[in-house]
């Protein structure tokens, strides 16, 4: 039940601007989650929500992977600039092309900053294999990585 919960409350957040707990838990009731604030707020916690100021200058729950990719764009940008040619996903699955020689780099970046929705990643010599959590997640990530790539 915790999984299906935690699941629908990503879900929730990457598809609606959530301000507030009890936003959240209104949304999770019509979803037919009775839970307390409590559990939500441990929810929270256990997903590594953060704020973050939208475009309206208003505070809405975001899932951290969005400020671990600004990690990537920033500190470890000149590895994906220098090894990734391109990424694409299909579905769940996200497979980043390298140079020759240049997965296991760029592979060992992604690992060492844990970002949320990667079950796991496999490196080769030039293609890198990511499995998202969901495809949400792949999805966002693909961009992410691309426009890192692209800059």
């Amino acid at each position: 039940m915790k999984a299906k919960r935690q699941d629908k409350i990503l879900e929730i957040v990457l598809s609606k601007s959530i301000c507030t707990q009890e936003e959240l838990l209104e949304e999770l009731k019509k979803e037919n989650f009775l839970v307390t604030q409590a559990t939500v707020s441990r929810d929270i916690k256990e997903l590594k929500l953060v704020k973050e100021m939208d475009a309206k200058g208003s505070y809405r729950y975001v899932t951290s992977a969005k400020k671990k990719m600004d990690l990537v764009t920033s500190k470890f940008g000149a590895i994906f600039n220098e090894s990734v040619i391109n990424v694409d996903y299909v579905k769940n699955m996200v497979v980043i092309k390298c140079h020759s020689g240049m997965a296991n780099a760029a592979c060992a970046t992604l690992d060492s900053i844990d970002l949320c929705g990667i079950a796991g990643t496999i490196a080769g010599d030039d293609t890198i294999f990511v499995l998202m959590r969901t495809d949400e997640y792949a999805t966002k990530f693909t961009k992410e990585i691309y426009k890192a790539i692209s800059q």
